[in-house]
């Protein structure tokens, strides 16, 4: 049976993702917190957290991974109308807070945004690392959103929601393109689901994410304010 390291809060240090378990898939590390200084070095390793309420904290590395080159974000025909329709007002970081409780209340059978992840996505927002995309009806009314974290050339989007029929994918579509006009190299969106691949993400191997990881995360992209400068 294998022994996954247990980290202590007084060191900042991860275990190579090459060490992460096949079953579960990914899963590294457990305990530690979520410091903004930890979750930073995660996620420059290629590791996020995933847990439920009722868990330590766990790390995860999966094996494959999923993310979206955003030259190849797939936009079907029906998506399309609904873009040019413009029925909905994206925005950037106007409502961080509201975005990750509602996704947090979209998933709440089981959830993993817990108290402790919505207050520490919360700080690094306030530190300028984490940074939410919002989709508006024409009431005025928020409907959809995602969030995630940026460090270097690369976005780790970590959830979103969806009030109205394609809210979520067209907030998904801006912020593709918009990351795209900045010269950000992906979106990591950590797990697959059919969602997410029907919108043009893909699975590539743990070895060439890290890869790519690590020639793009000390790059910089975006030395701007967020506010949304690409528009359907």
């Amino acid at each position: 049976m294998t022994t996954l390291p247990w980290l202590d809060t007084r060191q900042l240090w991860f275990p190579e993702p090459a060490s992460a378990l096949d079953d579960p898939d990914g899963l590294l590390a457990l305990g530690g917190d979520l410091s903004p200084e930890r979750l930073l070095k995660a996620y420059s390793m290629g590791i996020f957290p995933w847990y439920s309420q009722d868990q330590p904290i766990l790390w995860w590395s999966p094996d494959p991974r999923c993310v979206i080159f955003p030259g190849r974000l797939h936009i079907s025909r029906s998506l399309r109308r609904t873009l040019n329709s413009r029925r909905f007002t994206v925005t950037i970081d106007t409502s961080f807070d509201a975005v990750v409780e509602a996704c947090a209340v979209e998933r709440s059978e089981g959830t993993w945004i817990t108290d402790e992840m919505r207050q520490a996505y919360a700080r690094l927002h306030r530190l300028g690392h984490a940074h939410a995309f919002e989709a508006w009806n024409t009431k005025g009314e928020l409907v959809g959103g995602l969030y995630g974290v940026a460090l270097g050339c690369c976005f780790f989007g970590e959830s979103m929601f969806a009030r109205e029929t394609d809210a979520s994918k067209v907030v998904f579509v801006h912020c593709v393109r918009q990351l795209e006009s900045w010269g950000y190299a992906f979106m990591d969106c950590q797990v697959e689901n059919g969602h997410l691949i029907s919108l043009g993400a893909e699975l590539i191997e743990r070895t060439t994410f890290l890869t790519l990881l690590r020639d793009n995360v000390g790059r910089q992209c975006n030395d701007q304010s967020w506010h949304l400068q690409w528009g359907w």
